[in-house]
Order: C-alpha cells, then sequence, then structure tokens
C-alpha cells in the first residue's frame, strides 16, 4: 500500500486539536449554565452561525449598535512574558467601551483567533479572559472562530480580534448633539496603558530591565466601564461620552463635541499614573505621551454641571470621575490650558 505523504495535518493545520478546543468550549460553558450565568451560549457553540433572543430585552424604539477591535501589539508581551489569561479582558474591553460611548447595553461577544500553530494550553487561558471580560460587562460570548495558519504568523505568533453588538433606545443614544456650551468634562481614571501605546512601549523595553512588577503593570487588563456608564445613562445624568484609546485624549474627545462647540482642557489637572511617569522618562515627549498613550484617563464624560455631585457616586473609589475642562464656544476648537504634571 502506497505511503501517504501529505496532509493537512502535516502542513501544520491539526483539526483533530480544533475540534478538542471546541469540546473544552462546550464543557465550560455547561458549567456556566448551571450556576445561573448567562456569559456563555452553549446552544451556540459549534455551530455554523450564532443566534441571539432580543425578543425578550424589552427596550422601545431598540436600536443596535456594533463594534470591532483588536489589543494591537499588546499581545506580543503577553507571548513574550507566557501570561495570557488578562489579555482575553482586553479584547472584549475594546470592543464593549466603543459601545457604551452611544449609550448601548451589550448584548453579545464573539471572538476570532489566529495562530501558527493551535496550543491548547494557551488558547484555554485567552478563553478564560475573553469568558471573564464578558462576565465584567454583562453581554453572552456567543461564537468565534480559531484558525490556524501555518506560514503566514511565525512559530508561536497570533493574533486576536474582537466584535460585539449592544442595543439602545432611540430616547437614550449618547450623542455629540446632546453635548451644550459650558457642559464639564469628567475624566475617568484607566486601570493603566489599557491597549494603546504598544509599539511603542516595546520599543523603549529593548533598552529596559523587566521586573515582575513591570510584567503585571504592562499587562494590567483595560478597565470595562459598561455597568457605570449604562447606569448614568438610564438616569439621565450624562450627556455624551468618549473612550480615550489610540490618538488620546483630545482626538478622542473631540469626536464627541459638536463641530460648532470646542474644548477647553487643564492638562494640569489630569491625575498622571506611574506607568505614564516611567514612560515619561524614556525621553518621550509630552506631545507624544499624550497623542500616544491615555496617559491616566480611560474615559470621558460630558456632563451637565449640575449633574457633577450625582455621577461620581456610581463609580469606586479608584474610578471616581474627577473635572478636567469644560466646553465652550470658543474661535479654536481646541484650548489646552497649563502643562501636565509628571
Amino acid at each position: 500500500m502506497k505511503k501517504i505523504k501529505n496532509s493537512y495535518k502535516k502542513s501544520g493545520v491539526n483539526i483533530s486539536l480544533a475540534n478538542d478546543f471546541i469540546k473544552h468550549i462546550s464543557g465550560i460553558s455547561k458549567k456556566f449554565v448551571k450556576k445561573g450565568n448567562n456569559s456563555f451560549d452553549k446552544e451556540n457553540i459549534g455551530g455554523f452561525g450564532s443566534f441571539f433572543d432580543i425578543s425578550k430585552i424589552g427596550i422601545k424604539d431598540p436600536v443596535i449598535v456594533s463594534c470591532t477591535d483588536g489589543v494591537g501589539t499588546k499581545i506580543d508581551l503577553a507571548d513574550k512574558f507566557k501570561r495570557y489569561n488578562t489579555i482575553g479582558i482586553d479584547l472584549v474591553a475594546m470592543c464593549v467601551n466603543d459601545l457604551i460611548v452611544q449609550g448601548a447595553k451589550p448584548l453579545f461577544f464573539l471572538d476570532y483567533i489566529a495562530v501558527d500553530k493551535l496550543n491548547l494550553k494557551k488558547s484555554k487561558k485567552i478563553l478564560s479572559g475573553i469568558l471573564k471580560g464578558c462576565l465584567l460587562s454583562e453581554c453572552s460570548l456567543i461564537g468565534g472562530e480559531t484558525a490556524e495558519m501555518p506560514g503566514i504568523y511565525k512559530k508561536n505568533k497570533f493574533d486576536l480580534a474582537g466584535f460585539s453588538v449592544g442595543i439602545v433606545s432611540k430616547s437614550k443614544i449618547l450623542s455629540k448633539k446632546n453635548v451644550k456650551n459650558k457642559d464639564i468634562i469628567l475624566a475617568v481614571p484607566s486601570s493603566g496603558l489599557h491597549s494603546n501605546g504598544y509599539s511603542l512601549v516595546r520599543s523603549v523595553l529593548k533598552k529596559t530591565k523587566i521586573n515582575n512588577n513591570l510584567k503585571k503593570e504592562l499587562l494590567k487588563p483595560t478597565k470595562i466601564y459598561s455597568k457605570e456608564i449604562l447606569k448614568l445613562n438610564e438616569k439621565k445624568l450624562i450627556n455624551a461620552a468618549a473612550h480615550i484609546t489610540g490618538g488620546g485624549l483630545v482626538e478622542n474627545l473631540l469626536r464627541s463635541v459638536p463641530d460648532k462647540l470646542s474644548i477647553n482642557i487643564d492638562l494640569s489637572k489630569i491625575k498622571i499614573k506611574k506607568i505614564f511617569k516611567w514612560l515619561k522618562a524614556k525621553d518621550i515627549s509630552d506631545d507624544e505621551m499624550m497623542r500616544t498613550f491615555n496617559c491616566g484617563i480611560g474615559f470621558c464624560l460630558i456632563v451637565s454641571k449640575r449633574n457633577i455631585h450625582k455621577v461620581k457616586k456610581y463609580f469606586s473609589k479608584e474610578f471616581v470621575p474627577y473635572e478636567i475642562g469644560y466646553v465652550s464656544r470658543n474661535m479654536d476648537r481646541i484650548k489646552l490650558i497649563n502643562s501636565l504634571r509628571w
């Protein structure tokens, strides 16, 4: 009998291993369903498509909102440090935090994991982070895709992408149209670097001795703000919001303010976290820091002055918002006051 030389497995793709991963996902989904947790939809696992029944959501004049994103080069550090259990939280956060900018309640999430060769141990840890992110944002993980792509990705390399969908009533959409002259800009603290600027971080690390504390700080997961923001929107306490990601504070805030109005920011009021001060000391300019990193602000709220005190009550001590500026009718779209305090 002629010996077969070529096979899919020999080319680098192991279908049996992928099926084992699906069984693992199905197994843990059943455990969560037994606990009364709806973060997993066990009926969708392994299917060709995913279902989500919105008939019982109970939202008047519903509007669907969708977002997709990735984690960027932060995954390279996760791989370098062999720590994979938090990167999935980042993936969910980067999508969900965009949804809630519009006031949308996250409904479900799907993930895409691409690898050179499937490693079950690593994939399970990544999945555990994705699941935790879904738990934190109170949405369901209803499906995903894992792709082995030998020759496309280098050995042990991988990439992540996420897709999330939310829902909001037309009357409660957060929009820049709601922003008014003299509204106050509140900064909500970040948990750290979140998932932006890691190409610059990795460049800095080439000349840096990395200890365990630094590793932990660099892989600290992105804060998910959905619970707080959705409660505030339900109470009609905020006019607009901004997720502070790539482009930094100013560029993201401008996306949430009408063209006829301008933002005035007192940079000296920004509460800069230690990790950003550490990066600043690596010969990075103020402008570069502001455009590349969140510098300690993960989210912004634009509110009426009368609501400031009420808004603060919805946050834990670590993430209490604070005032950094206001909206006005200045000629210039941006007015920056004072300098960052390093």
